[in-house]
């Protein structure tokens, strides 16, 4: 019987890029994201490399929604052996520019629904004896990013987050692991490039940032996701790793 992997914020980006990479590898994936017609999209990729999926439609901030969708899971798919926590969003703002909604819509999504598909997730590891949580966080959850404020505090929070997890139930044959982003082109970022006054201009800035001088690429930050989740991976736990061409480096 394949194993099973679960994948927030799969409809687009590094989600999407991920579900195709543990297809590959073998996984029957669940597939969740509040977007209907990008998850749509993300099943057929995986269709094409001959891969398994299944696609749910679900407000990951939504405590009971959340838990319904994995006992959904765990009956029709199987119980997870994978957790990918792969949904985000962000705002451009410092804390002064930053809304009440705003801030309360980055921390829902970057760090309360991770928490909600862990709460969920891992009793079902538990009874097996084993399990791979992946939190994708940022770079941002590291150092400061101009203008990110919200996303830097959720994203260090999450990193946090993950390290408690390991701490926890490490023994218990849980993993894991928080994976840090550099700037990746993906539709989110696209959607930063449009809105600036100079889209060439702020493209080269985020290219610059990075040593090698461009954006990384879902499928990276997929494959991190793919070694972490499997046996190569079984040594890495409770741990930030940073996957960003060099972007915290200088």
């Amino acid at each position: 019987m394949s194993p099973v992997a679960v994948v927030t914020g799969a409809a687009s980006g590094i989600g999407r890029a991920t579900a195709v990479w543990l297809a590959r590898d073998g996984y029957q994936v669940a597939m969740l994201d509040l977007d209907t017609a990008g998850l749509i999209e993300t099943l057929r990729q995986v269709e094409d490399v001959g891969g398994k999926a299944h696609r749910f439609t679900v407000d990951l901030c939504d405590p009971l929604a959340v838990g319904s969708v994995t006992r959904e899971i765990a009956v029709t798919v199987g119980a997870p052996d994978v957790l990918v926590n792969v949904a985000g969003v962000g705002v451009a703002a410092t804390v002064l520019e930053t809304s009440d909604e705003d801030w309360s819509r980055v921390l829902a999504v970057n760090l309360t629904g991770p928490f909600l598909t862990t709460r969920a997730t891992l009793p079902l590891m538990l009874d097996r004896g084993s399990g791979v949580i992946v939190n994708v966080a940022s770079v941002g959850g590291l150092v400061g990013l101009a203008r990110r404020a919200a996303y830097c505090a959720s994203k260090a929070g999450l990193i946090g987050l993950t390290k408690a997890i390991a701490v926890d139930h490490a023994r218990q044959g849980i993993r894991c692991v928080a994976i840090c982003p550099g700037t990746v082109e993906t539709e989110w970022i696209g959607k930063i490039l449009a809105n600036a006054p100079d889209p060439a201009a702020a493209r080269e800035a985020m290219a610059a940032r990075q040593l090698d001088g461009r954006m990384g690429t879902p499928d990276e930050i997929a494959a991190m996701v793919s070694f972490v989740a499997g046996p190569e991976g079984r040594f890495v736990n409770g741990t930030a790793l940073v996957v960003d061409g060099g972007m915290t480096a200088a």
